[in-house]
């Protein structure tokens, strides 16, 4: 994420980053919580490329957040203002997804 942050340049009130995937899926996350070295925009997997099953064409991995916040099939990002909820959130799951304080639901 910070070397599409560099490519990107978004705007400081940008805030947090949806990310929408080929099935209409979305999850938004803070731009803080994207920037950590175990967070990954993957396009590859053994230096080949994703197949569809593991997420084809980019699939983003955020180790410390349960799984919905690592979206597959990512199709398009867009850097916002305010974190928006998305498709497990709006239906009753914890926006935040801590692993580490078993954040699971609102």
């Amino acid at each position: 994420m910070r070397e599409i942050e560099k490519l990107v340049k978004p705007k400081a009130v940008a805030k947090a980053v949806t990310f929408e995937s080929a099935d209409s899926y979305t999850t938004s996350l803070f731009r803080e919580e994207l920037c950590g070295d175990d967070v990954l925009l993957a396009y590859k997997l053994d230096d080949k490329v994703l197949e569809e099953g593991y997420g084809f064409p980019v699939r983003l991995v955020v180790p410390s957040k349960y799984a919905y916040k690592s979206a597959l099939w990512v199709v398009h990002l867009q850097f916002t203002r305010t974190k928006a909820l998305g498709f497990w959130e709006r239906r009753g799951y914890s926006d935040s997804a801590d692993v580490w304080k078993n954040d699971r639901f609102r």
